[in-house]
């Protein structure tokens, strides 16, 4: 049975008492001023603004600027309401925008595990290779993964596998280096007995080092997984089509900020989740003595 953490208490309340404090200066912060009568409008007037979408006689009723905490739990229940509608290219639910941002990101950091961490294995076992590789990693590493989305979409032409393109390349380096450096950091006592003992290559290689090396690559695996979703919003925003990103930019285009907020913050929860599931995988594989 887990024990009483008094110190996990008090930083839950903590927690309570600043996210009250930021929602109370949120309500100061856009609580309606005092406005001007509005101006009378022609019937053309009239006519025009509800063209465009704004209705005259609702916009007294709205605060400008900043939209209100009511405003925004409207917002929020309306998506909830209906998470995974589709009604068109520019209009689908945001649990059907999150699913392509998510799918697109399983599928670039996935690829990038299966090539970075067998690669950055034999890296980590052998010197010679490691020199070899170093300079390509040194000059390809501190490059942008978005300057790498023109020549994606020139080559491949689909805007949907640049996006993946794009979290492959920023996915591997974290992957790839953590992994050489767990691999190379593993006691050299525990090689030692496992050359003593005429342990198999294959064998030494999962029973020793893999375990060793295992908490440093689940550790590239969350830095990865975190620059991943942060890419996936960019990338989006630049191809367009489907995604988080996007709705962001299309919401952005609609001059709705109340979505655009509320997109913001699922994007915050989303990446706190992941980051969560890799904090626990790397608790799981961590050897305690």
């Amino acid at each position: 049975m887990r024990q009483f953490d008094p110190q996990r208490l008090q930083a839950a309340l903590l927690s309570l008492v600043l996210l009250t404090l930021i929602l109370a200066i949120w309500h100061v912060a856009t609580l309606p001023q005092q406005a001007s009568p509005p101006a009378a409008f022609t019937t053309e007037q009239l006519e025009y603004a509800k063209l465009l979408g704004k209705d005259p006689a609702n916009a007294a009723r709205k605060s400008e600027g900043f939209p209100t905490l009511a405003q925004m739990a409207e917002t929020v229940a309306g998506h909830f309401a209906r998470p995974f509608y589709d009604n068109g290219p520019n209009d689908k639910g945001i649990g059907v925008q999150l699913a392509y941002s998510l799918a697109r990101v399983g599928a670039g950091f996935g690829l990038a595990a299966l090539f970075a961490i067998p690669l950055g294995f034999l890296i980590g076992i052998s010197p010679l290779l490691y020199r070899a590789l170093n300079p390509f990693i040194q000059v390809l590493k501190p490059i942008s993964p978005l300057a790498w989305m023109p020549l994606a979409l020139y080559t491949i032409k689909d805007s949907s596998v640049s996006g993946v393109f794009v979290i492959f390349v920023c996915s591997l380096w974290p992957m790839l280096i953590n992994t050489a450096f767990g691999v190379a950091s593993v006691r050299r006592e525990w090689l030692a007995v496992a050359r003593t003992l005429e342990v198999t290559p294959l064998r030494r290689a999962s029973e020793v080092i893999l375990p060793a090396a295992a908490p440093t690559i689940v550790t590239g695996m969350r830095i990865s997984m975190g620059i991943a979703w942060l890419v996936i919003v960019a990338a989006e925003m630049l191809v367009g089509g489907t995604g988080i990103g996007y709705f962001v930019w299309n919401e952005w285009n609609n001059l709705s900020l109340t979505n655009v907020i509320f997109a913001i913050l699922v994007i915050g929860v989303v990446g706190m989740v992941l980051d969560a599931i890799f904090a626990r995988l790397q608790r799981t594989v961590t050897y305690v003595e």
